[in-house]
């Protein structure tokens, strides 16, 4: 119950009132991304964290002039892996045999198949897969937002490529896919604050197959 109050309080949030997070908070939002499930296990994405005004600016230059991204306390960047490699996938095997004190050898007969699927997919399917992984804990970082009553913001309104270059991300093999902002609603200003939250109604959104 405590989790659907969270989700019926949370909107997206239009105006923020440049109120910092504490940092507890932030930790607690990225420690429950960290724990959000993946296909495989592979966690094919990462998150970055962005505090600086500065470069807070340039994203939001970047970002069609979004006023959350500067009036925000943190910019989490959520990239993907632009490809699944032979290399990322051996790396993220080895270190799940090793954390579990298993022989290196316990899981190569799932780590091969994994090779075969993804190695003969193109670069793009495979970055496409990646991004699914990484909406799965941008999702998991809205909820657990919401239940901290901070205030979080989904966006997918920015020009990648840009961001890429401004954050250098081409150059550790990741693709931007999403962005939130977090921080606090501007109650006095924000047109959205006080409006209905609105859905599909259920028996339109939900089809129980019997």
């Amino acid at each position: 119950m405590e989790l659907l109050e969270a989700l019926n309080w949370r909107y997206a949030t239009k105006k923020m009132n440049g109120q910092a997070v504490s940092q507890d908070k932030v930790n607690i939002i990225l420690q429950a991304v960290h724990l959000a499930p993946t296909s495989s296990g592979l966690q094919p994405y990462e998150v970055f964290v962005v505090s600086n005004p500065e470069l807070k600016a340039k994203i939001r230059e970047v970002a069609f002039d979004q006023s959350q991204l500067t009036d925000s306390s943190h910019v989490l960047v959520f990239a993907a892996w632009d490809n699944y490699t032979q290399q990322r996938i051996e790396q993220i095997f080895s270190h799940i045999v090793t954390t579990r004190g298993l022989p290196m050898n316990a899981m190569d007969d799932y780590k091969h198949r994994l090779l075969a699927l993804y190695t003969n997919r193109t670069p793009a399917e495979n970055f496409e897969h990646a991004a699914r992984q990484a909406y799965i804990g941008f999702g998991i970082a809205i909820a657990a937002a919401a239940e901290l009553k901070v205030d979080a913001t989904p966006m997918e309104g920015f020009d990648n490529a840009k961001l890429d270059k401004l954050l250098a991300l081409d150059q550790k093999g990741l693709k931007s896919v999403t962005l939130l902002p977090l921080g606090y609603r501007d109650e006095n200003n924000d047109w959205l604050v006080n409006l209905k939250k609105v859905r599909k109604p259920k028996d339109e959104f939900i089809t129980e197959l019997i």
